[in-house]
């Protein structure tokens, strides 16, 4: 799947098969996640792809083919792709152990052709094994939706044992999963209505579920939001206003972590809030430390996503549902 112009559907075609470089594997993919930061990259909020670009960056797939020099990864092994790409290993911020941040970083779907194909090239060193006893499809949102939820998860800090999860979607359930194995409390804040949103996050490990303009349907009707302060809140809904609401519900010395790549603008909110040593973060894309720690943690909870399959020629419908917020779980995009 072809994406030609931002704003755009994407279009099913035929194309060249792509040929492993130096360092590269060369994958038969079987399965691709769909990312929200995909439909960022196809409705133009993330400006600067490489154009025409075949989007995805939660690739599973097997290894078919080897470049010069590549030697990680035998003939048949199982990997997968996620967002980070490429780094020089030379700048400031990889030499620091800050490679997520790398000025000349290169992104899987958005800088490199990614997995909405039934091939595609990566560099092994940034590869990942996908555990055993992990099918293709549920493999596939861990890859981003696992990785950059975890990577939040981490930033809460180790004391936050109540964390608020602004929005619902793929990431949010796979790290809900992660942080009641690891003893914490989730409070799940859903859009306004979403009573369906609010019983998923009850049934994946949450404590509490309300919406995020403080009634809950679910937990505690006409509560008025969570129901005890927040050691610290994650925002995966791309949506600027949550975040003064996160902070009126964090206690002082908590995090508000934007686990986005985009947001809307952020209103401006008064000092209060913010006062008593809050944080309010961003994360940015990941590390390869990242991607070790969660598929080492993954099969420990045992983490499980809940997916909608589609077909590759459908991609375009698994976007709209992300689109729109009717999507409970994660997208994959099957190949077989």
């Amino acid at each position: 799947m072809v994406l030609h112009a931002q704003r755009e559907p994407l279009r099913l075609e035929e194309v060249p098969a792509p040929e492993p470089g130096p360092g590269q594997v060369l994958l038969r993919v079987h399965a691709c996640g769909v990312c929200r930061t995909d439909l960022h990259i196809v409705d133009g909020d993330l400006t600067k792809p490489k154009l025409p670009l075949i989007p995805g960056h939660q690739i599973v797939g097997t290894v078919e083919g080897l470049g010069e020099g590549a030697e990680r990864f035998a003939m048949g092994d199982r990997v997968g792709v996620p967002w980070l790409g490429w780094t020089d290993g030379e700048c400031r911020y990889c030499r620091t152990d800050r490679e997520n941040l790398c000025v000349n970083a290169r992104f899987t779907g958005y800088d490199i052709d990614g997995g909405y194909a039934e091939a595609a090239v990566a560099d092994e060193r940034y590869c990942l094994p996908i555990p055993e006893g992990y099918p293709d499809l549920q493999a596939a949102p861990l890859l981003c939706a696992g990785l950059i939820g975890y990577r939040a998860l981490r930033l809460c800090g180790e004391h936050a044992e109540r964390i608020g999860f602004y929005g619902f979607g793929a990431s949010a359930h796979i790290n809900c999963q992660v942080a009641s194995h690891q003893g914490r409390e989730v409070y799940a804040l859903t859009r306004p209505g979403d009573e369906a949103g609010q019983r998923f996050a009850l049934e994946v490990g949450a404590t509490w579920a309300g919406d995020t303009e403080g009634g809950s349907e679910v937990s505690e009707p006409g509560s008025d939001g969570p129901p005890e302060p927040l050691h610290a809140a994650i925002i995966f809904a791309p949506v600027g206003d949550l975040v003064p609401n996160a902070l009126r519900a964090v206690e002082p010395g908590g995090s508000v972590v934007s686990a986005g790549i985009h947001m809307t603008d952020i209103p401006s909110f008064p000092y209060e809030i913010l006062w008593g040593e809050r944080i309010v973060r961003s994360v940015a894309n990941l590390t390869r430390r990242d991607g070790e720690e969660f598929m080492r943690i993954a099969p420990e909870v045992p983490v499980r996503t809940r997916i909608t399959e589609y077909p590759l020629e459908r991609a375009n419908e698994a976007l709209d549902a992300i689109r729109s917020g009717t999507l409970e779980g994660a997208a994959v995009l099957t190949l077989e």
